[in-house]
């Protein structure tokens, strides 16, 4: 909104608040309770609803098919897809060095695998809530550490005794499709919208994005499957990492890839080729495991 206001002065903005299931049920995993959209949905409500022009997602909350009516909108500059690792003084520094038995967590299956597969035998635990409840119930000697998305973390700030948390590299722990970008949303039919946001968009950020949701929409995954990619562009060139493997990191597969981004497509074609030779490696009988 601060964004838009900078470019239309003129204009008036007001911030509709929205509570979605996500936010609401914190007692059940959010597998168990639909995974993918459970953070969308009643915003997308609100545009189709005319009571929002605009909606503002995490990138990652999206389900690769969006409704009709709302397909419109831009991705702005991504910030650090990274995952970060937090304890009390930044005493763990990386996944590698926790003890055995450490108490980590995280509500995100694709974090417990490669946690898992990294450490079999540290125990991950379900944590839920904003982050500053993510923190105080680590702090408060639930959990010996716990694994949040860096850009949130960023955002928000940390208090003095976590430190600045410990980033995990992306060939450790592969991120969530869409980790750390935004996406600005409104109807197909708004053209004035359109326009309006249009400056926000940013084009390496919105095709990497868009390469990761690809590899995505090919596994057939979601939000209720331990899978992640990340596409990094860099002018001519991109870079791809992906991951897909089962919560108790028995069994894990990783992809690494990189070409010229000479358009869209071409990446878009190279990562579904990757996803296809990872669900015929196995990765299919993963993937059907957790979206039973």
């Amino acid at each position: 909104m601060d964004m838009l206001a900078r470019q239309h002065g003129e204009l008036a903005f007001e911030i509709v608040k929205i509570s979605t299931r996500g936010d609401d049920d914190q007692d059940r995993s959010l597998s168990s309770i639909g995974g993918d959209g459970i953070f969308v949905k009643e915003l997308e409500s609100a545009l189709l609803g005319n009571r929002a022009d605009i909606a503002v997602h995490s990138m990652k909350d999206l389900p690769t098919e969006l409704p009709a009516g709302v397909r419109a909108g831009v991705v702005p500059m991504r910030e650090d897809a990274r995952d970060v690792l937090i304890s009390r003084d930044n005493q763990h520094k990386t996944i590698f060095g926790l003890p055995n038995k450490a108490i980590v967590g995280t509500s995100s299956l694709r974090r417990a695998a490669q946690v898992h597969a990294i450490k079999p035998l540290v125990e991950v635990k379900e944590l839920r809530g904003n982050i500053d409840t993510r923190i105080k119930k680590m702090l408060d000697g639930h959990y010996d550490a716990i694994i949040l998305a860096l850009a949130g973390v960023q955002r928000l700030g940390l208090p003095p005794d976590v430190g600045e948390g410990s980033p995990i590299p992306i060939d450790e722990m592969v991120p969530a499709v869409g980790q750390g970008a935004l996406f600005v949303q409104c109807r197909e039919a708004d053209t004035a919208m359109q326009e309006l946001i249009a400056p926000l968009g940013e084009p390496l950020s919105s095709m990497g994005v868009a390469i990761e949701r690809a590899f995505l929409k090919r596994m057939g995954g979601g939000c209720a499957v331990p899978a992640g990619a990340n596409a990094s562009v860099f002018g001519d060139r991109w870079l791809f990492h992906a991951f897909v493997g089962s919560v108790d990191g028995k069994h894990a597969m990783r992809r690494d890839a990189e070409g010229i981004a000479r358009d869209e497509a071409d990446a878009t074609a190279a990562v579904e080729d990757i996803a296809d030779e990872m669900l015929e490696s196995g990765a299919r009988w993963v993937i059907a495991q957790y979206k039973r």
